[in-house]
């Protein structure tokens, strides 16, 4: 059954190239997956009737108790059969239905069979958990191929529809079987059926959230709505999801789950109300169709709310009967679905008031289309007669119901009626309808679906043999399928529900009149369209309400929930320990009366910068404490982070006034101040709970040990970070590059691809030069030789800088140290196994090195130092981090595993190597990535800004040239800045 899945979802993905090559015939190729779902089914016929549910079970996740559980009984051989059999056939006729030129018929194609697979993964699923999977897979597969033609507001107004319907019906019933699997303790079905299920009020529960999981994918009532919109979809996605798919998952639903839980009474009434409601309000609605689709899709809807009431009846004939009407419904209704696409497609349209003698002109779809809706109407010989004679029999111990249904089944006859007149009939005083020449492989698909509903009708003592197994979980009973069981009551409203319905279809000019006197004041499509607009409008009055564009109203709005809640907590219970010990050296004292004054000074200052250098100086003294707690790894990561943090801010600054504005005003100050002193205690209260309300031992007791025997290293932090909790590390870098990616696609206004402008080579002669002429000749003025000119030049791009904004002791400082830095860097990255450092502390090293780079040079003189795009660093990087981590399954290890080997290597001597040396180079480069990604947008890149908004009428173009540019726009020579 794995191997069935993985063959659809190989052909998926094969499924574009395959119509890129030979256009629509690549359907009868792909049909093969679907087929082979078909051909499985059949081979297997024996082994699931004499043998039992055939099973297969693959680990999965392990340590959530769940596996790829797939289970085949049979019902779910039914729906196989039916999944696979009608997706092939329908598959074959798309390469008819669509043409040559028929857009994102490619994407079409692999979205179908992914569908077919999902379909039969729900079908074949003993885990509730991964039955929900699949289920929410057909509902997105469903909606993309509702709206296969985007262009149409029509498509994509019904695939939004089906999508949001069904999904929030799935998510109720993902918590139906969460409270199921819970209390059971296992979600295996197979287990759950054998287990004590639970009573009163909580199954009540989780079984009406099932049943609107159910009744939401089947449409039914009050969720019928959506299946006539989808009608927008192409004919073959109409003929499958709506005939043999997407909407007979609920039922199979209701059907898996009803030998168990049918006593309940919730369970009964709830399925009767709602499927009867559905089945008679379907069949009215499907009589005033003049659309022969739409007509179909009312039908449809009427038949599963008979079907919904038939599979969730709870007895064994019921459950017989409900089986039998599942396969011919899927027979007689994807057979109807595809002659409407025959007839829209040969005659242009699907008006049956435009339609006529088209009975004559298309012989062999006429008598496909007559087969299928005399097996609808239960006329005898079909297998829908066998089915309904069934339904009737089963119900007549339920006089109420038993009377509903064959209402039921008179509008189901008179509407049968009106799809195979309206279609294919002459109608007096009306033109012929022209039509071009059918096609066989448009004919094959119907006449195999039409003459299987024929064939299975005399062969109802064989569907019973195989069938009976399903309604035997139900308890013993007598009634089994046949053609002929004699003159019963059955058979007499049997042929009263067709007389009745040929009457109302001739009458059908009356029924007409009265159903425009009788129109309901609303239907579903208006609610839910009501609905929708009313859920717009609250949320945008909401967002008006609460969202005022102000960032201290939106921070004061968080901080006061969490001085209310969490602090309310503390207040009330206490958690924390009776003694304190407040310090341990009189140091730290001063440190923290040191960082208390700066944090007051910051709240008080006026001048932006001046609040940001405050403020960086409790960051150093919280690395200050580090260091005296005996914690050097933490200091210097918490000492580097602060230092790029205010450079970061100083880089915003420029965009800011110098001064905060006047507010807050003096009113409203103080209410800010105590809500930051409030803040400020709330946080120390849970410091203190937290410290004080630990019960077991700390696992990092163990980090030390694990550290050198596991991880190779001494330095149990940057062990921690590489090795022991690496899983964590692969998340925080993988934020920081969709940091890096949002912080530049704020900024950048234009594409960052690239490393940048960079200076071209310039000579500086002595006596005011000029660039260096084209081809690299020398200048023709005099001057010192070239060596002894570039030796002046410390920063290439410092001449690009303005005279009031350079420093040349800057210049030859950085110059001097920016490499030994880098070395420096490096150095950290690979001593931070077994000494203080490590990736990130060596990343933050290098980023500063840039980041002194950019402040003494400008933005060109970046891109000489770092002339490579930061994206393609990011990438690296995190390519580097997941393939390291990834690379121990290759040999059998774990994800993120570490080996550790000792080498002697000549002249060095030993070298002792950590494989997770690697996952930390990864995270050095994706740390310098992400600072030069910030020194590019928040820097560079603004530069560029600030000198477009200081000269509007000069273009400043970043692109590389042979001459230095001046930051704003002309080229101008090194010589005439001094």
């Amino acid at each position: 059954m794995l191997v069935l899945l993985i063959v659809h979802l190989v052909t998926a993905l094969i499924a574009p190239l395959l119509v890129r090559w030979w256009g629509p015939r690549a359907c009868y190729l792909v049909a093969a997956a679907p087929g082979a779902a078909f051909v499985w089914a059949l081979a297997n016929t024996s082994a699931v009737r004499d043998d039992g549910p055939i099973e297969e079970t693959y680990p999965w996740v392990p340590q959530l108790g769940l596996d790829l559980a797939l289970r085949t009984g049979t019902l779910s051989w039914l729906m196989v059969l039916l999944v696979g059999g009608v997706g092939a056939l329908v598959l074959i006729y798309c390469a008819r239905y669509f043409p040559a030129d028929e857009p994102g018929l490619g994407r079409f194609t692999a979205v179908f069979v992914g569908f077919a697979g999902a379909m039969l993964g729900l079908v074949i699923a003993d885990d509730l958990i991964l039955l929900y999977i699949f289920w929410e897979l057909t509902t997105v597969f469903s909606y993309l191929l509702i709206g296969h033609h985007p262009e149409k507001r029509a498509s994509r107004r019904a695939a939004a529809q089906a999508l949001i319907v069904t999904t929030l019906g799935g998510l109720a019933m993902l918590i139906g079987f969460i409270m199921l699997g819970e209390q059971a303790g296992t979600y295996r079905w197979s287990q759950i059926v054998e287990s004590t299920p639970p009573s009163g009020g909580y199954l009540a529960a989780a079984l009406v959230l099932i049943l609107v999981g159910a009744l939401s994918k089947s449409a039914i009532f009050p969720f019928s709505f959506w299946l006539p919109a989808a009608m927008a979809a192409p004919t073959p996605v109409s003929a499958y999801l709506h005939a043999a798919a997407m909407v007979k998952a609920g039922v199979y639903l209701v059907a898996l789950l009803s030998p168990v839980y049918a006593a309940n009474p919730w369970w009964y009434w709830l399925i009767v109300v709602t499927g009867t409601a559905t089945m008679l309000v379907g069949g009215w609605a499907a009589l005033r169709q003049t659309d022969l689709k739409l007509l179909l899709a009312y039908g449809t809807v009427s038949q599963l709310g008979l079907l919904m009431v038939v599979a969730g009846a709870g007895d064994r004939d019921p459950a017989l009967a409900g089986i039998t009407m599942l396969l011919a419904h899927a027979l007689f209704k994807a057979t109807l679905f595809l002659v409407v696409g025959i007839v829209d497609k040969c005659a242009g349209t699907r008006d049956l008031t435009e339609l006529s003698g088209l009975g004559r002109r298309m012989p062999l779809v006429a008598v496909a289309a007559v087969l299928a809706a005399a097996s609808m109407a239960g006329v005898p010989p079909l297998l829908g007669f066998v089915g309904k004679e069934a339904v009737l029999a089963a119900f007549a111990p339920d006089p109420l119901v038993l009377a509903l249904i064959v209402l039921g089944a008179v509008l189901t006859t008179a509407y049968s009626a009106r799809f195979v007149w309206g279609a294919f009939a002459s109608k007096p005083g009306q033109e012929p309808t022209a039509s071009t020449p059918v096609g066989a492989t448009f004919v094959v698909p119907v006449g195999v679906l039409a003459l299987t509903g024929l064939a299975l009708g005399p062969l109802a003592a064989t569907v019973d043999e195989i069938l009976a197994p399903y309604a035997g979980l139900f308890g013993p009973g007598d009634y089994h399928l046949a053609l002929w069981h004699g003159f019963t009551p059955a058979l007499g409203l049997s042929l009263v529900a067709l007389a009745a319905g040929a009457v109302l279809f001739v009458l059908r000019d009356r029924v007409a009149t009265i159903q425009r006197r009788l129109r309901a004041p609303t239907d579903g499509s208006t609610v839910y369209a009501q609905s929708t607009h009313g859920l717009d409008r609250l949320s945008v009055e909401v967002t008006g309400a609460t969202q005022r564009g102000s960032l201290p109203q939106y921070l004061s709005i968080i901080l006061l929930v969490l001085v209310a809640v969490p602090g309310g907590a503390l207040l009330v219970n206490r958690p924390w320990l009776e003694q304190w010990r407040w310090y341990d050296t009189p140091v730290q004292v001063a440190v923290a009366a040191v960082m208390v004054v700066a944090a007051i000074a910051t709240v008080r200052a006026q001048r932006r910068l001046k609040a940001v250098i405050l403020a960086g100086v409790t960051g150093y003294g919280t690395a200050l404490m580090f260091v005296l707690h005996g914690a050097p790894d933490l200091a210097l990561t918490q000492f580097l982070v602060e230092t790029i943090t205010i450079v970061v801010f100083v880089l915003v600054l420029r965009r800011l006034p110098i001064y905060f504005s006047e507010r807050p005003l003096r009113s409203s100050r103080y209410a800010r101040i105590a809500l930051g002193v409030a803040v400020g205690a709330v946080m120390a209260g849970m410091a203190a709970a937290a410290v004080s309300g630990r019960e077991a031992a700390p696992i990092s007791d163990a980090f030390p040990e694990q550290a050198v025997e596991y991880g190779g290293g001494r330095n149990v932090v940057n062990v921690t970070l590489v090795d022991i909790r690496a899983w964590d590390t692969m998340g925080e870098i993988s934020v920081l590059v969709v940091a890096a990616t949002g912080v530049a696609s704020l900024v950048f206004l234009r594409p960052r691809t690239g490393p940048g402008p960079r200076r071209a080579s310039v000579e500086a002669p002595a006596g005011g030069p000029g660039p260096r002429p084209a081809g690299g000749a020398e200048p023709s003025t005099g001057g010192p030789p070239a060596r002894s000119r570039r030796a002046r030049i410390w920063l290439r791009g410092g001449a690009t800088q303005a005279p009031r904004g350079r420093s040349i002791i800057f210049e030859v400082i950085t110059r001097l140290l920016f490499h030994a830095v880098l070395v420096y860097s490096i150095f950290l990255l690979f001593s931070g196994h077994n000494a203080p450092g490590g990736g990130f502390a060596g990343g933050l090293v290098a980023g500063l090195a840039l980041a002194v780079r950019y402040l003494a040079g400008g933005r060109y003189e970046l891109n000489e130092a770092a002339p490579v795009d930061a994206g393609l660093v990011l990438g690296v990087g995190l390519f580097l981090a997941v393939g390291a981590g990834l690379s121990p399954i290759l040999v059998g290890g774990d994800v993120l595993q570490s080996a550790i080997v000792d080498l002697h290597v000549p002249v060095i001597g030993k070298v002792h190597l950590v494989t997770s040396l690697f996952f930390d180079v990864g995270v050095y480069l994706i740390v310098v990535g992400l600072v030069l990604d910030i020194l590019r947008s928040l820097g560079a890149e603004v530069d560029r800004q600030i000198a477009r908004s200081a000269e509007p009428d000069v273009d400043v173009d970043d692109t590389p040239t042979n001459e230095i540019t001046d930051g704003v726009g002309d080229p101008e020579p090194v010589g005439s800045r001094s």
